[in-house]
């Protein structure tokens, strides 16, 4: 039986330590740093973070640094098997393979696990990039190289680092999270020639009627922000995009197998 669906004994990991049972915290490492309050203990305490976070960025930068192009794949962790939206983040994860990126994920359930299995059963390069948090679930079945964080913004980090592009299939808070994370550096030309592609035009129709209605009718935003991403409901068009956005790129990928 694996970890992820043990029944008996909660299990957490933090950073790459492991923890179950009562030697679980009851605040994860996260809550700790930006939950603290007191007079002065911090004065002792964050000094000591900061090396923890280094070695984090260490950690993720070492792992990643030979990876090649890359793109990642973000949507709900509640998604199952079986669904649509399991079998089209299956099937985007196994384009991009076979068009030469490596696929990196949160590492979780749900589209993250359908993502890393179709690079992985395509013969690329799967990833995954976890995170602690209260409720562990560990990294999926699929993830072939794996990296689980402590502090998200790390994390977030290390994701636009080595991506070149991001998918973002229907999800909660943590998807729209990293969708506008990235909407902004493309927005304020901190990372350029990066694709973003919306998957499911039913599923993002009322963020984007707002967008249009509402913030570029107001003001909020140019007219060409709402250019910064694509929509798309076919696996091979989402493909497709990217191959195209990064056509005169001389670090695109060959083709035709997994990155290098």
């Amino acid at each position: 039986m694996s970890a992820n669906s043990e029944p008996h004994r909660r299990l957490r990991r933090q950073g790459p330590a492991t923890l179950r049972g009562k030697h679980i915290p009851k605040t994860t490492t996260d809550q700790r740093l930006l939950d603290r309050r007191g007079p002065s203990d911090w004065v002792h305490t964050d000094p000591w973070r900061v090396l923890r976070i280094q070695a984090e960025f260490v950690e993720g930068f070492g792992l990643l640094s030979e990876l090649g192009p890359a793109v990642a794949v973000f949507g709900s962790a509640r998604t199952p098997p079986g669904t649509e939206d399991y079998d089209r983040a299956e099937r985007i994860g196994a384009g991009l393979a076979t068009a030469g990126y490596a696929v990196i994920t949160g590492g979780g359930p749900g589209i993250m696990e359908a993502a890393n299995k179709g690079a992985a059963s395509s013969g690329g390069v799967s990833v995954g990039l976890g995170i602690e948090l209260p409720l562990e679930q560990g990294l999926n079945d699929y993830v072939e190289i794996g990296l689980e964080f402590r502090y998200f913004f790390v994390r977030k980090t290390v994701f636009i680092k080595y991506s070149q592009a991001f998918v973002v299939l229907p999800g909660g808070f943590g998807t729209l999270d990293e969708l506008f994370e990235a909407l902004t550096l493309v927005q304020t030309g901190k990372i350029t020639k990066f694709p973003i592609v919306l998957v499911d035009s039913g599923y993002w129709s009322g963020l984007t009627s707002w967008i249009h209605g509402t913030l570029l009718a107001q003001g909020k935003v140019s007219a060409a922000d709402p250019e910064l991403f694509r929509i798309a409901d076919d696996p091979a068009e989402v493909v497709q995009i990217i191959k195209d956005a990064h056509a005169n790129r001389s670090d695109r990928p060959s083709g035709n197998g997994p990155a290098a």
